[in-house]
């Protein structure tokens, strides 16, 4: 017990708002070790294969060859550094930040957001509700993981991981204690309506701090990529932004957290100021128009289209017909369990089986799938 007491002495000086480790559940009974459980989280996070898979997936730019564009797992990374200096600041559970930040991903499909809108059309199109990242990142954790059994995470990092929306800045993070049976409500509601994923409010202040780190992480490194790829130059960068947030990644994100931390620091919110809420919007407007829509061409996107069409509808030939041999039962199926087999549909676990798919084994499947 003292060893477990020893682990656990950081909590004395955390802030009133923080969340602690007595405060944690899970939707399913477990045996404990030493480890603190949002620690013991953070574990099953790095051990899942979906963590390992962040490797070959797209941040911005697919099918590109250049070695210092950021992949997935090098976003998941940064979100995880700056939202555990901000909550290291703010004396939050660190644990906990670190826990939703390297989780919070592990939904997401080859290329990105790209192939989440796809994957969306296919998703409602066979009745199977929405399809957001975010959804299927706790999906994954929940009901995919572990053979289909789950990794039985903390309902804290499951709510932080489903609440994230990177997307959507906001000049002040609320947050909203839940019970078990409120997560999965929000949970489930997410699957019948988009406005149910934009509305949602996570459960810890902790999850406040990753969902404005995702932002924080992601709006200047992509920047640089767009830079370094020679699709804008620093000089189209509007002038308001340099004066307010920074010419570079370095001078934006330094700006971002010290106007977080100052504007946040003992409150049960999570806060910018005027100025820099106004400018971090001018530049997030800045990027859509100037990187994020011109990400991809329009041929592109209509080749991608036509790909995941393909593999969905192959798979879902390969099902009905039992053919074994192939690597949706193979790599897949084979290694589920009965109980995830008969409690989802059979175009269910083909859009689990492309979601969690790398941008390389992706096109291998769209190769091999192509010609039956």
């Amino acid at each position: 017990m003292c060893i477990k007491d020893n682990m656990l002495k950081y909590e004395n000086g955390l802030s009133k708002y923080a969340t602690l480790d007595k405060d944690a559940f899970r939707l399913s009974n477990y045996c404990g070790d030493i480890r603190p459980n949002y620690y013991r989280d953070i574990d099953k996070i790095i051990h899942s294969l979906s963590y390992t898979r962040y490797n070959d997936k797209t941040q911005v730019y697919s099918n590109n060859t250049n070695n210092h564009i950021s992949k997935r797992i090098i976003h998941v990374q940064l979100v995880s550094k700056i939202a555990r200096t901000i909550g290291r600041a703010l004396n939050l559970n660190e644990d906990l930040i670190e826990a939703i930040a390297l989780g919070h991903d592990l939904g997401h499909t080859p290329f990105g957001h790209v192939g989440e809108i796809i994957l969306n059309k296919i998703s409602l199109g066979c009745n199977e509700g929405i399809f957001m990242h975010n959804i299927q990142s706790v999906r994954n954790l929940m009901f995919v993981e572990n053979n289909g059994l789950g990794s039985n995470l903390t309902v804290q990092v499951l709510d932080g991981i489903l609440c994230h929306n990177g997307e959507k800045l906001l000049n002040k993070y609320i947050y909203k204690k839940k019970s078990k049976d409120e997560f999965l409500d929000n949970y489930f509601n997410c699957y019948k309506n988009k406005s149910n994923v934009n509305k949602l409010i996570p459960m810890t202040l902790e999850a406040c701090v990753v969902r404005i780190s995702d932002i924080v992480a992601y709006i200047g490194r992509d920047l640089e990529d767009a830079i370094e790829l020679k699709i804008i130059k620093r000089s189209d960068v509007p002038k308001n932004i340099v004066k307010n947030l920074g010419v570079n990644n370095k001078e934006i994100v330094n700006t971002l957290i010290l106007d977080i931390i100052n504007n946040s620091y003992e409150k049960d919110y999570i806060s910018l100021s005027d100025k820099i809420y106004d400018t971090l919007n001018d530049l997030i407007k800045f990027n859509y128009e100037n990187i994020y829509l011109k990400a991809n061409s329009e041929d592109q996107i209509k080749e991608y289209e036509f790909m995941f069409s393909v593999v969905f509808n192959k798979c879902l030939y390969i099902i009905n017909n039992n053919l074994t041999a192939y690597n949706i039962y193979k790599v897949f199926l084979d290694k589920m369990t009965d109980e995830y087999i008969n409690n989802n549909s059979k175009e269910r676990i083909i859009i689990d089986y492309i979601a969690g798919m790398t941008d390389q084994f992706f096109l291998s499947e769209y190769n091999i799938l192509k010609k039956i």
